[in-house]
């Protein structure tokens, strides 16, 4: 913590279900800037409520409380932007080329695999938006809660220590969250969403949207517009923005990309 700074307490416990629910928990007695750290989660999720396991002390698991004075409507970029900043910080100081994997997946390459390494999960809370981040560091193979995820030292990471990766990814979303909001929630005008398209590596793929209903949308992911959502061209020439929904890499031929973390 530093004076001045956003980031106005630090909490770390052994063990706990969930940092985010634990936070959410308690957002209406906090104020902004509370920072949840769990050397373990027992009961960690993921979105669509999926779960995320992994050993004590093998990853980065925290929660962050969030107050934005910008208009409710560009919250939706909060989770993209925290995808920006982790995925830089892991980048500069463990040596790993970090991707974004629309909307919220921390991507790193596996020999020359591309796996899911991190996760991010937002959700409202006491009036403000609580935002989760898990990546997984020093997880071995035989670790693994999916044979299709990863870690940062499986990725041949430079640096596994947790304290100075934590700090770094810390630094970094204060620095992108601040930019933001000097610019009111203008993704546009702060940067935020050139920075999410430079590093997504789900631009420019063919995929498939697994869309809330059942519904699937299969075509090219070609853009990000200005409420954050994945653009995809379809192969009858309509762009059809994607909100919401879970979307798989598909390779040029053969089987989808496996990136999922349960």
């Amino acid at each position: 913590m530093r004076p001045g700074g956003l980031w106005t307490s630090l909490d770390l416990v052994q063990e706990t279900g969930s940092t985010n629910a634990d936070l959410a928990a308690r957002a209406g007695e906090l104020p902004e800037g509370a920072v949840l750290v769990a050397e373990e989660q027992v009961a960690g999720r993921g979105r669509l409520d999926r779960r995320w396991t992994a050993p004590a002390r093998s990853g980065i698991f925290f929660s962050v409380l969030l107050r934005p004075t910008a208009p409710v409507e560009r919250w939706g970029w909060l989770p993209l932007l925290t995808g920006i900043a982790a995925a830089s910080a892991v980048s500069r100081i463990a040596g790993v080329d970090t991707g974004l994997k629309w909307p919220n997946d921390l991507m790193v390459t596996v020999g020359s695999e591309e796996r899911k390494a991190g996760g991010i999960l937002a959700e409202t809370a006491g009036g403000g938006i609580v935002i989760g981040v898990g990546i997984n560091v020093s997880l071995r193979a035989d670790e693994l809660p999916v044979p299709t995820a990863g870690s940062l030292g499986l990725a041949q990471a430079a640096v596994t220590d947790r304290d100075p990766l934590l700090r770094a990814v810390l630094r970094s979303l204060e620095e992108w969250y601040g930019r933001w909001q000097g610019a009111d929630g203008d993704a546009a005008a702060s940067g935020v969403q050139a920075a999410y398209a430079a590093g997504c590596v789900t631009l420019g793929r063919a995929v498939r949207a697994e869309l809330p209903g059942g519904e699937a949308l299969t075509g090219e992911a070609v853009a990000l517009d200005g409420e954050g959502r994945l653009v995809l061209a379809t192969v009858d020439g309509v762009q059809r923005p994607v909100g919401a929904g879970d979307i798989v890499h598909l390779r040029p031929d053969g089987p989808p990309e496996g990136s999922r973390q349960e």
